[in-house]
């Protein structure tokens, strides 16, 4: 039998050549490249991806195959595979046990921005990606994220721990479950801290790459309480187009620099001719901050609210469906690089 002169040495000097975009790091350094199978001249091989929503699975499979054949002449077909490894915030193991790899802060400045949706379309489109997600409402004062998934109550206790509902492939809770819906709260300090530390330590949860908090508007003592009880991996303001609404996303990046949260963009909500837009890049200039893009003002998307499907479920070939798609590889992407440098620290 001929001997292959595709050897696995020479497989990994080549693909010791393909940087990973957003880390900088070649492949083998990162231990992405598993499972190398050599049958004759034939190559098979996984790469590991930092997040099932990566968006850089295409530029990875064309520089593999490019630096291999480019570097092994002899090679025949190349199958690649790949599989997906979330890097946890090892901050959340040490101090609570659950079973959360990475936490997900979206908040706004001010209410009316459509902060609530964001939240929903971000959690749906990472768990559309195939990540394990979580979506824990935290706006305590208007719980809204019920109606938007389309879940009108929890399934029963078991082992008299609460249980969150499942819908759209994404575990959820919020304090809309457990309170009169019509009854008003006017929580302030312990009470409100005692309320969301419950919504972390009594619910059982699967083991989650992702949770997405849907924060209350504003700066007050739920951002400080949510700060206080767990390390949030990153954060992400929604501002409107609006002079108004930039005015106050400005306190609410601030609120997260005080909170030492990482920021990891500025989103534009419901922009287009009604209300203009501009505002949420003009705010990511003056801060020196990740601009993530604008959504526009869609009745599509408040038809969604209304239903309970959100929009990258009700109608995912949309361009408004693409957008939140987007937006959510971008920030499983951001979070992978906060992860891998708190690992290399």
């Amino acid at each position: 039998m001929a001997t292959s002169l595709v050897t696995e040495e020479a497989v990994t000097a080549a693909l010791g050549t393909v940087i990973e975009p957003e880390l900088h790091k070649d492949l083998i350094t990162l231990n992405f490249v598993r499972n190398i199978k050599i049958t004759g001249n034939d190559l098979e091989f996984t790469i590991m991806l930092t997040t099932p929503a990566c968006p850089l699975k295409g530029v990875l499979q064309s520089e593999s195959e490019r630096a291999l054949r480019g570097r092994i002449p002899e090679i025949g077909k190349i199958t690649i595979a790949f599989d997906s490894e979330v890097r946890s915030d090892s901050r959340i193991a040490e101090k609570l046990s659950v079973p959360i790899k990475n936490i997900i802060a979206v908040s706004s400045g001010k209410g009316g921005v459509g902060k609530s949706t964001v939240s929903a379309n971000i959690a749906v489109a990472l768990a559309l990606d195939g990540a394990s997600v979580g979506l824990l409402d935290a706006d305590i004062y208007g719980p809204n994220i019920p109606i938007l998934m389309g879940v009108e109550e929890l399934p029963p206790p078991r082992k008299d721990k609460i249980m969150p509902a499942v819908r759209h492939g994404v575990e959820i809770m919020s304090m809309g479950f457990l309170i009169p819906r019509a009854e008003a709260l006017v929580w302030r300090g312990p009470m409100l801290h005692g309320a969301i530390s419950q919504l972390f330590t009594e619910v059982t949860l699967s083991e989650l790459d992702y949770l997405v908090v849907d924060l209350p508007p504003g700066t007050g003592d739920a951002q400080l309480s949510l700060a206080q009880l767990v390390p949030l991996t990153g954060g992400v303001i929604v501002t409107g187009p609006q002079k108004i609404a930039v005015s106050d996303a400005l306190r609410g990046v601030n609120a997260f620099n005080r909170l030492k949260v990482p920021v990891l963009g500025v989103l534009e909500n419901m922009s287009g001719e009604m209300f203009g837009s501009g505002g949420g890049m003009s705010i990511a200039k003056e801060l020196d901050i990740d601009y993530l893009g604008s959504i526009p003002l869609d009745v599509e998307v408040a038809r969604g609210a209304e239903t309970g499907i959100p929009i990258v479920v009700a109608n995912p070939e949309s361009e408004i469906a693409k957008s939140f798609r987007t937006l959510a590889r971008v920030l499983a992407g951001k979070i992978s690089m906060l992860s891998y440098a708190q690992a290399s620290a």
